[in-house]
């Protein structure tokens, strides 16, 4: 009996299914436009753990990095402008993870030394960090 119920509202259920309908990338893009006129903000999505991020930053990166700050090339902070500025391909996940795994300059590569995802938690709380702003 249960089993004929079920049978029964799966069926009834199909039929009220409604087909599925692709957006146009244009007007996905027009809807974010408006949002950025319109000063909604648009969270970008973090590929990694924040959280875990913090704690991967504190062990590894604060000896040079502490507070979003750079003992060894002062102007070269972590901070949102500095960022946008001087990192390769500009402030984003990718741009970090990139820098971190590879090093630059003076600061050496990680990619040895922490897994992929350490580093993509590492970047997800830098890029957080600085648009909330370092302590």
């Amino acid at each position: 009996m249960k089993l004929t119920i079920v049978a029964a509202l799966v069926a009834s259920a199909s039929a009220w299914t409604v087909p599925r309908v692709e957006v146009p990338t244009g007007v996905k893009a027009a809807f974010a436009g408006a949002a950025v006129t319109a000063g909604v903000a648009v969270a970008p999505a973090f590929a990694g753990d924040v959280g875990a991020g913090e704690q991967i930053f504190n062990a590894n990166c604060a000896a040079c990095h502490a507070g979003g700050q750079n003992v060894i090339m002062p102007e070269k902070t972590l901070e949102k402008d500095a960022l946008e500025q001087y990192l390769a391909g500009g402030r984003n996940e990718k741009a970090v993870i990139t820098q971190v795994t590879n090093g630059k300059n003076a600061m050496p590569a990680f990619g040895g030394r922490l897994s992929d995802e350490d580093i993509a938690n590492v970047a997800s709380y830098v890029i957080a960090t600085s648009e909330a702003g370092w302590d």
